[in-house]
């Protein structure tokens, strides 16, 4: 192969990798969310994790599904928790309980409607090693 067409297909790869990466960051960012840890361990394969949520009036966690199953409650505020189809499919206030499943079939967004932050207790029981949740693109609802 001579240098030319090396430096040309080379290119042709960067470009084709540049335009892949670009058609699959639609990712919908959080706003208004701050998190704390507050206890983690790992038994065998599973990491289960402890995280204060608080999103502000206004707020969302961004569209996201999430490796393994959680479970949480709100202590404060109220919860408008929307599925792929922009149903809200779960809401409440104080003492709600609810489970988010794991996959890319459970793509899901928590927004806060209201006008008082809202404080969530979260648990994540996840494999070993995954991130908290993974990012998604918007499945087409007229919300964010």
């Amino acid at each position: 192969m001579t240098p030319g067409l090396r430096t040309a297909l080379a290119g042709l790869a960067a470009l084709a990798l540049a335009t892949s990466l670009a058609a699959t960051a639609n990712a919908t960012p959080s706003t208004g969310i701050t998190a704390v840890i507050l206890s983690r361990t790992t038994i065998g394969d599973t990491d289960y994790i402890l995280r204060e949520i608080t999103i502000a009036p206004g707020g969302s966690t961004g569209w996201h599904y999430h490796d393994g199953t959680l479970y949480a409650v709100l202590r404060q505020g109220r919860m408008s928790h929307f599925d792929s189809s922009c149903e809200l499919d779960g809401s409440g206030g104080p003492g709600t309980a609810f489970v988010e499943r794991a996959g890319t079939t459970n793509i899901h967004i928590e927004r806060n409607l209201g006008t008082e932050p809202q404080i969530l207790d979260v648990l994540y029981v996840l494999p070993t090693g995954s991130p908290l949740s993974e990012d998604a693109p918007n499945p087409g609802c007229p919300f964010n």
